[in-house]
Order: C-alpha cells, then structure tokens, then sequence
C-alpha cells in the first residue's frame, strides 16, 4: 500500500490550512470568551466556507457537493479540527444521513442543506439512552396519515440554529428470541413544529461555544411524508453515518493532538530553564518524541480506514479502532502537553488549554471507548465463532 499522499492532497491541506489561519483561528478566543458564536460571524464563516469550495465538501456530486472521496474528507476534518467545534462545524458538514431522502424530502431538505440554505441537527441521544442507543424512550404513534411524537432528547449539538431535526423514536417493539426489542424510526422534524420544545442544555467544557440542547416532544405531529428511510428501519438509515462518523471524528483527533504538539514543540525550543532550552532535557524531549510518534501511528490508522471506506471493505471494528486510538492518542497528548508548559498549559490565555479541554469530549461522543473496544472484540470473536 502507498502511504504516500498525492499533490492533490497536499494542495488540498495547503488550502484548508490557509481558510483555518485567516477565517477561524483569529475568533477562537472571543468564541470562548463569549461561549456562543455570534449569528453574524457564523453567516461570515458560512459564507466564505461556500465561497472556498469546502461547503458541505463530504456531499456527492449528484447532490451539489464536491463528491471527494472519504481519504480528502478526513484530511479536510484534520485540518479544520485545528480549531474547535465551535467554529469549524460552520465549515458545514450536513449529516450525510441525509442521502436517504425521497420524493419531495430531497428538495425540502437534502438540496438546501447541501446549498447553506438549511442546517440539520441528529437528535438521538436521550437522558437515559446514551451509550445504549437502541433503549431511547421517544415514542411515534400513528395516528392517520401523521406520526404523534412524545420523549425527550438531550446533548443535541446546535440544535438551536437547526431549522430541522433528524429524529429517531420507537414507532414499534416486536419480539426476537424471546426478548422485546425496538423498532425504531427516523423522522425530519422541522424545529417550528408545534409541541417541539427545544431550550439550551448545561454547558460543557468541552468546545466553549458548541452549544448543547434539549428537545422536548408533546404531542408533536410529523407527517408520515418527513419519514426519513422505511419506517421501523432507522438504525439502518443511522448506521453508515455513525460508523463514517467516527473516523472522522478520528481525523478530527488527530488535528487537535497535532496542533498541542507544535505547540509543544516550539516551547520546548524557546522555553529556558537552567541555562538552556527545556526541550534537551530528557524529560521533555523523550515526551515529544512518545506524543509525534503516537500522533503518526493514529494518523496513519485513519487515513488508512478512510480509503477502506472507499474501497468499501471497512468494518465496524476498522471504524471503531480508528476512533478508539485516536481519541486515546489525543488525550495522552494533550495531557502531556500540558505538562511540558507546565503552569502556564493551564492559563486561558493559551490555546493548549482550550485543547486539553476539548480533547476530553473525544472519548464520549460517537460511542465511549467502551463502546469502541466491546464493537472491536466482538467482531474479533464473531469471525472465530463462524
């Protein structure tokens, strides 16, 4: 295998980096100050991002995207992931979900999110169905040619500036093996639907800025026309997106343990301590050595899942790893990063201390280490089994 990138690719890094240094970085710490994006700066982002050509960059070209292949788009989140959430989600990805609109869904919503004339939000999660997604409580009764919605979801990212909701609820339980199991369905719900309630949740550490909410559903009617997929078949519409999901999550990792590590690097050079720069110290520099070392072997371990994405041989337990390794990798960075600035990794004033907050969401969202190591050995097992 050639491990090579291409001089498309390296084009493509140069240009991505160019819109990070003069459209992003310069807002982060006014992001953080103010823990929101202001509605202005996110259309000036939007904006540019659509003029750049890296709107909606993970959409095919039947759709109006770029249709780059899954390796471009994960070398796209490394680079973006180079600032936060809070700013680079602007840099729009619409859920790729979205592909599996029909009929009149695909010019309600498909089209314009993939224009920047509409914005989505994956509204699974709820306060006791995290991990364990297929517990989630929100019900969808039929009633006529209409669905009627009640539950609630939580740690729904930007749902504020939503203006629909791709949302899953049980529309049905049937019996396997002797075990109730739910059927469950996916929904686009419009956020000014009457009986949706949506209000910001607690605010995380993590991303300052990237707000979370909750969604509240009352008797909230949906046509049986906003099913997105089959009805029942919901985890078939959500399972390719979740697994691409996390290797781009994965990308996304490896971006932020990049950028602690020049950080690092560069205050190891110029930081003196005893008469000479800290970085010929062993106890700093054998660090650097571990953190650029681990940051290869998870950048490699993505980018290599993202071309069997496109080659279409990857497994769930390829995705899992990729993002397992990642996450882990950039967390053991940052914490280390930490320590070479010593008191000052901590002050506000510094990136590293936004990036060793944001590092610790990694291993939560998109399914838990926990979850990424019981997807891995339970594929290991099943191909011994059979």
């Amino acid at each position: 295998m050639d491990f090579q990138l291409t001089e498309e690719h390296n084009m493509l890094i140069e240009a991505v980096n160019s819109f990070v240094e003069k459209e992003l970085l310069p807002h982060e710490a006014e992001v953080e100050r103010l823990r929101k994006v202001p509605a202005e700066l996110a259309a000036q982002i939007r904006d540019k991002a659509i003029n750049s050509g890296f709107y909606a960059f993970n959409m095919p070209e039947s759709v109006g995207g770029p249709g780059l292949d899954y390796l471009s788009q994960a070398i796209i989140e490394r680079e973006l992931s180079k600032v936060g959430w809070a700013l680079h989600v602007y840099v729009a990805r619409p859920s790729k979900i979205l592909m599996a609109c029909k009929g009149e869904q695909i010019e309600e919503y498909l089209l314009p999110c993939v224009r920047g004339e509409k914005v989505d939000c994956f509204a699974l999660t709820e306060p006791d169905a995290g991990s364990d997604a297929a517990s989630i409580r929100t019900r969808a009764v039929r009633d006529g040619d209409d669905f009627i919605l009640n539950g609630s979801k939580h740690f729904i990212s930007h749902a504020g500036d939503a203006d629909f909701a791709i949302v899953f609820a049980v529309t049905d339980v049937i019996e396997v093996k002797g075990r109730p199991r739910n059927q469950v369905t996916s929904f686009l719900v419009d956020t000014n639907t009457p009986g949706l309630v949506i209000r910001k949740g607690p605010t995380c550490v993590s991303n300052l800025g990237y707000e979370q909410y909750e969604m509240f559903f009352d008797d909230c009617r949906v046509p049986a026309a906003k099913i997105l997929g089959e009805e029942g078949k919901g985890w078939d519409v959500a399972s390719d997106w979740l697994n691409a999901g996390r290797v781009m999550v994965a990308a996304n990792c490896v971006g932020q343990a990049q950028r602690a590590m020049d950080l690092s690097v560069s205050w190891a050079a110029e930081r003196k301590q005893f008469g000479e720069a800290i970085g010929k110290k062993q106890g700093v520099s054998f660090k650097l050595a571990d953190m650029a070392t681990n940051i290869r072997a998870a950048d490699l371990l993505t980018l290599y899942t993202a071309q069997k994405m496109d080659l279409n041989t990857m497994t769930d337990g390829d995705a899992g790893m990729a993002k397992l390794f990642a996450s882990e990798t950039l967390g053991k960075v940052a914490d280390e990063a930490v320590q070479i600035f010593g008191g000052m990794g901590l002050m506000d004033e510094s990136p590293l201390e936004r990036l060793w907050r944001n590092a610790r969401i990694e291993r939560i969202w998109e399914g838990t280490s926990e979850i990424q190591r019981h997807i891995i050995s339970r594929e290991l097992l099943r191909n011994v089994e059979s």
